[in-house]
């Protein structure tokens, strides 16, 4: 009971949820957890924001902040290594296409506009999932969240298009 108070007479003195130990115990944790030294500052100052937006939102203070504090910096450590790891794979895919054998000038002309006028040729409903999943390269679910309709209609939609825009090539000699 007397640390809770002594806490939150520091937070309203100060404004930072984290005493200096608490601090130093975040950042090992962090860099123990192979966040780079330069980001740990980033990670230090997420802690703190998830701490904020507990109170703010109504919930009790942690327990243990400290305790509380080490969790949410190892689960942070964790998300960085993961996004790590999702831009490696995407440094691989772009430099894989990079290596294929790429078609000439004329051939990528004639295969641009036939695309081009396929996709004219699509519902716009067909067109748009299409677009996105493709060119602009979201995933079907939030597809299908940012046009508030069922992911299952997305594929429909995806499966059509493709479809017609494959006979569309076919058609046209060009693939």
């Amino acid at each position: 009971m007397l640390r809770r108070k002594a806490r939150r007479a520091q937070e309203d003195d100060h404004g930072d949820p984290l005493d200096a130990a608490q601090e130093r115990r975040v950042r090992a944790v962090l860099a123990l957890g192979g966040v780079p030294q330069a980001d740990l500052p980033d990670g230090v100052q997420q802690v703190r924001l998830r701490l904020l937006e507990r109170a703010a939102k109504g919930y009790e203070a942690p327990r243990d902040v400290s305790a509380w504090a080490a969790v949410v910096a190892s689960n942070l450590a964790m998300d960085w290594h993961r996004a790590k790891k999702r831009q490696e794979r995407l440094g691989e895919r772009l430099s894989s296409l990079r290596q294929h054998e790429q078609p000439s000038g004329e051939d990528t002309s004639v295969l641009s506009l036939a695309v081009a006028q396929g996709l004219d040729e699509l519902p716009d409903a067909q067109r748009q999932v299409l677009v996105l999943r493709f060119y602009a390269d979201l995933p079907v679910r939030s597809i299908a969240q940012e046009l508030g309709v069922p992911e299952g209609t997305v594929k429909s939609r995806l499966h059509t298009a493709v479809r017609a825009l494959r006979a569309r090539l076919h058609e046209d000699e060009v693939v």
